[in-house]
């Protein structure tokens, strides 16, 4: 907000870049701005926590992030009061991200602050056990299942397609900042 430039203060933010199919990697580029108050929020049972719905659905509830491909996105606010199960798709990539506090995840490994833990595809279910007041980002989506190529802030399906977007790049064809 203008308040909180003016102002200053603490912001904390993740920013998620997620791979895209080959058949839309040449989509225009778009930015979402996704505000606090645009994202629903899920209480979970026996005062667990709840879960704020970015992409994706929760327990019924769609979150207002747009993607190509299906994806979760949760913002998980841990009471550690109790473990919880959570649903998540069956053979999907699934990984949950700790920003806070540490959990332990299927009764077994623990994820700390400012690490991942990124899960076996097969498996319908998570279970979490949190420190008290634990935030943590689950991520999950379909497979795609390409070939994956980078090169700085370029990630296409092969080495020629790297080459071309820094040629596209460099001749100003990805446009110009103002």
């Amino acid at each position: 907000s203008r308040d909180f430039a003016r102002r200053g203060g603490l912001l904390e933010m993740v920013q998620l870049w997620v791979n895209l199919p080959a058949k839309d990697k040449m989509s225009p580029p778009h930015y979402q701005s996704i505000l606090n108050g645009q994202i629903p929020a899920i209480d979970l049972p026996n005062n667990q926590g709840k879960v704020r719905v970015i992409a994706g659905e929760f327990g019924g509830i769609a979150g207002p992030a747009r993607t190509f491909t299906p994806i979760n996105v949760w913002d998980l606010r841990l009471t550690g009061n109790q473990p919880i199960n959570l649903a998540v798709p069956d053979g999907y990539n699934t990984l949950l991200a700790v920003l806070k506090g540490s959990v332990r995840v299927n009764e077994s490994e623990i994820i700390d602050t400012a690490e991942v833990g990124l899960f076996e595809r097969a498996g319908d279910h998570i279970r979490i056990g949190s420190a008290p007041d634990t935030i943590a980002l689950l991520l999950c989506g379909e497979p795609i299942d390409e070939p994956i190529a980078g090169s700085g802030p370029f990630v296409m399906n092969t080495a020629e397609e790297i080459r071309q977007a820094m040629a596209d790049y460099q001749s100003g064809k990805m446009g110009k900042i103002a």
